[in-house]
């Protein structure tokens, strides 16, 4: 993947690079989900697995304990609900933040299609895809990197916690995967 933070002008570009992780004797590492992911799919090219992959994440201060949006120590004083793809400063928190990761992961050559403000304040999401096979897998991931190495320049932190806020009525942030195949 072409490396955003670090762009170069002598049309070489810097590469951030992902691995799998083995022993000496050649095994996958039991950490290594991406060799167990990349088995499943061999053999398996006649199928041609399309996946789309929505990412979900919310965004908090420094404090890790108020989301972006939310006064301090306390609760927004409206529901969710117009946060979800909204505008303006009232409902929207972190867009500057989406825009550029968005931007980084297009530099760097990931498949990514869109984002949008989730229903809760402060929550955002991106989707990756469609991609085929392993490479969903791997441009996720590297998306993930992405977007930590962008709340780091906005000095904001960032959780892919599925419920990050359980008081009151405030939805959570997930993965979904959507899939089709050829047949």
């Amino acid at each position: 993947f072409r490396d955003p933070f670090r762009p170069r002008s002598d049309g070489v570009s810097n590469i951030l690079v992902m691995c799998d992780t083995y022993t000496p004797a050649g095994e996958p590492l039991p950490t290594n989900t991406r060799a167990i992911a990349q088995a499943a799919f061999e053999g398996k090219d006649d199928e041609e697995i399309w996946f789309g992959l929505e990412q979900e994440f919310t965004l908090f201060n420094l404090d890790q304990k108020t989301p972006l949006g939310w006064p301090k120590g306390g609760m927004p004083s409206r529901p969710q609900g117009p946060y979800y793809c909204s505008v303006g400063p009232e409902n929207n928190f972190g867009r500057m933040i989406t825009e550029s990761m968005y931007r980084a992961c297009l530099y760097a050559g990931i498949e990514i299609s869109g984002t949008n403000g989730e229903v809760m304040p402060g929550q955002q999401e991106y989707q990756v895809g469609p991609c085929v096979g392993i490479d969903a897998g791997d441009q996720l991931f590297m998306s993930r990197y992405i977007l930590q190495r962008v709340c780091e320049d906005f000095q904001v932190y960032c959780t892919l916690h599925p419920k990050p806020i359980v008081e009151g009525d405030w939805n959570g942030a997930g993965m979904h995967p959507c899939r089709n195949t050829r047949s």
